[in-house]
């Protein structure tokens, strides 16, 4: 009896001609995110990828659990593999089966004969792994309906597979294969979140940090930095660029109207976004923001910010409510870090009364009251980038 992984495949089935595209992404994103837990053998058949350990070092478990952050796999299950016949189903489900039943006290069979040359029918096999489960556990009975456990039998190509059900797999689609995204991420809830869900969609993360120090602390820039490396458990690396918005904001205190300070900020944010799209080959800026979450996420305050730039900004939170976002931040495991109580850049001078229906003349009003290509060139000279890795020793 030999124990691997069986990882389902999600919407790639639906891709068509483009289908191959798509599985070769998600085998060797699988393959890379497996590296550190030893040697395994991958391979794919009727819309499964099959990992097997091919020596006994390997890390079955650390597998297993990385397999299930993996975009693209709706379901991931530890299964025994047999031979297929009869016999060696039946013995496979008396030994594997039940240590894995736990406090379980019903459980339902289903079986599963993709290789239509096998003597027994569905029902028959199903029947059959029943009535052994039930000898080697009579503790155990049979519940249709509400079992605890749903055990199932798989006749496929090259053997049999013995399991107790499957986890849910991560979804979505491979990483990149959607194209590479610049997420503006801050110390905040939103954006972590934002940055995950385009992940999901197959979209490679790129990171920029803006920074206000000494306003801002070394410690807002090691919390974003955890933020990133969070992120990493669902997207394997992020590069993340950091500009310092020091001198922008300081002249916009002294020369620009109050009211207006937020939004003058989130055009610098969006055209030095832009630039750093453009030079890291990202198609799209990622952002966090929710509509009437805040004054410069009103509809007219977010007009003015597109404005500033012609690269796509996509905000996949932009219909969501806090609760929401807050669910899915505790989910992926970013939410405790995001409610450090380390200041960002966007707390900086911000204004009493900001602004919440501006027009774009109003805005340009403002533009006309600063160097504002000056200070971008400035401001885009401080970039540095630092990468984040789910793990240095592979990537």
């Amino acid at each position: 009896m030999k124990e691997i992984i069986l990882c389902r495949y999600g919407e790639i089935i639906l891709k068509g001609a483009n289908r191959p595209e798509f599985e070769g992404a998600l085998t060797r994103e699988l393959k890379r995110r497996l590296a550190p837990y030893g040697r395994f053998s991958v391979r794919r058949a009727e819309s499964t990828v099959y990992v097997t350990p091919e020596d006994g070092s390997c890390d079955l478990d650390g597998a297993y659990e990385t397999a299930k952050l993996v975009f693209g796999f709706v379901g991931v299950t530890r299964a025994a593999e047999c031979e297929k016949t009869m016999e060696s189903v039946l013995e496979t489900a008396r030994a594997y089966l039940p240590p894995l039943m736990g406090s379980a006290r019903t459980f339902r069979v289903d079986a599963k004969r993709s290789d239509k040359h096998f003597p027994k029918t569905s029902p028959e096999i199903a029947a059959e792994v029943g009535g052994a489960i039930l000898s080697a556990a009579p503790r155990l009975r049979v519940d249709l309906h509400h079992p605890d456990v749903m055990i199932r039998v798989e006749i496929r190509d090259r053997a049999a597979y013995v399991h107790a059900g499957q986890e849910k797999g991560a979804g979505g689609l491979p990483r990149g294969t959607s194209g590479r995204g610049l997420l503006l991420l801050s110390g905040g809830i939103d954006s972590p979140v934002a940055g995950y869900m385009m992940a999901k969609r197959g979209v490679e993360i790129e990171a920029l940090h803006f920074e206000s120090f000494p306003y801002t602390s070394e410690r807002a820039r090691e919390k974003v930095f955890t933020l990133a490396e969070e992120l990493c458990r669902y997207c394997s690396r992020i590069h993340i660029h950091v500009i310092s918005l020091t001198r922008i904001q300081e002249e916009l205190r002294r020369s620009c109207d109050e009211e207006f300070f937020t939004l003058m900020l989130r055009r610098f944010m969006m055209k030095l976004a832009e630039r750093c799209a453009k030079e890291y080959g990202c198609r799209a800026i990622l952002t966090g923001e929710s509509l009437g979450q805040v004054a410069s996420q009103t509809m007219d305050a977010l007009a003015v910010t597109d404005a500033a730039t012609d690269t796509p900004i996509l905000r996949p939170l932009i219909g969501m409510d806090k609760e929401e976002i807050v669910e899915i931040s505790r989910k992926i495991g970013t939410f405790d870090t995001s409610i450090l109580p380390y200041e960002d850049c966007c707390t900086v001078f911000t204004p009493r009364h900001p602004k919440t229906k501006p027009t774009e003349n109003e805005i340009l009003s403002q533009v006309a009251k600063i160097d504002f290509d000056g200070l971008l060139d400035e401001a885009y000279a401080t970039l540095y980038t630092e990468t984040r890795r789910v793990d240095e020793s592979y990537l």
